[in-house]
């Protein structure tokens, strides 16, 4: 019996980043696409708690059927999961990303919000993102995350953990290979942005270039691997505790006792 695959993204369900997915996953198991109405990038792991949600049925661009919502990339694979979906995958995929996730940006990203979303409710997810650059072929991303997502397949990720793809932008006879990697560091220069409405009110921008890689990134992290013309892929787990830092914490005393302090 072929694998149930579900496929979402936070670029829009037109994006072609998606639409290459979904082909590239086809040839190895049963997909049923459930994706956003419009752009949700750097959404985060947001569920939508406070107003009602709407799914329609559309059509990508090769005619294969889809479910779109005006929720979240977490609310797709949430109202996939909860029954809108009649089967249970056995893998969520979310992706491909115009641009890359690394680092620090696993916590904005929509698109690592939907392999999060997955693994909370215990079934594997991967999140794939390509570079941005010239090359705005996401086919030999789509190939590399299809193979990832026939390995994931057959030997299962560890509860709590997803595995986070990113791909250069590159043809490829120039990408050097795949890399297991953890996470790295990238320099940000966020910048705030002040205008002024018709009346004469001010409003803001968070705007400023594109974040960089420090020239001695370590090629074992996504950030160092990437810049070097690797395919980076990195296992993420649910469980942030620093358990380096418990027994330190631990040693700081906190005990706070209300009736001591009544």
């Amino acid at each position: 019996m072929r694998k149930r695959i579900l496929v979402t993204n936070d670029d829009g369900v037109h994006a072609p980043g998606l639409l290459a997915l979904v082909q590239a996953l086809s040839a190895i198991g049963e997909v049923t696409v459930f994706a956003p109405d419009h752009n949700w990038s750097a959404a985060g792991h947001t569920k939508t708690m406070h107003k009602p949600l709407r799914v329609f049925e559309t059509q990508l661009a090769d005619g294969t059927p889809a479910l779109v919502t005006t929720g979240t990339p977490s609310d797709c694979v949430g109202l996939a999961l909860l029954g809108l979906v009649p089967e249970r995958p056995d893998l969520v995929v979310s992706g491909i990303n115009d641009g890359p996730n690394l680092g620090a940006d696993i916590t904005y990203s929509g698109t690592v919000a939907g392999a999060m979303e997955a693994v909370v409710n215990g079934i594997p997810g991967i999140a794939v993102s390509q570079d941005w650059g010239d090359e705005r072929d996401f086919s030999v991303a789509a190939e590399l995350a299809a193979w990832l997502a026939e390995q994931v397949l057959e030997h299962g990720l560890p509860p709590q953990t997803f595995l986070n793809l990113n791909v250069p932008s590159l043809p490829r006879d120039r990408l050097r290979g795949l890399r297991v990697t953890r996470l790295g560091q990238r320099v940000y220069r966020d910048v705030l942005i002040e205008r002024i409405d018709p009346r004469g009110q001010p409003y803001y921008w968070i705007g400023g270039q594109p974040p960089t890689v420090p020239p001695d990134a370590d090629v074992d992290t996504d950030v160092g691997a990437m810049a070097r013309g690797y395919a980076s892929v990195t296992p993420l787990s649910m469980d942030m505790t620093d358990y380096d830092f418990l027994p330190e914490l631990r040693r700081w005393s906190l005990d706070w006792e209300t009736e001591s302090r009544a």
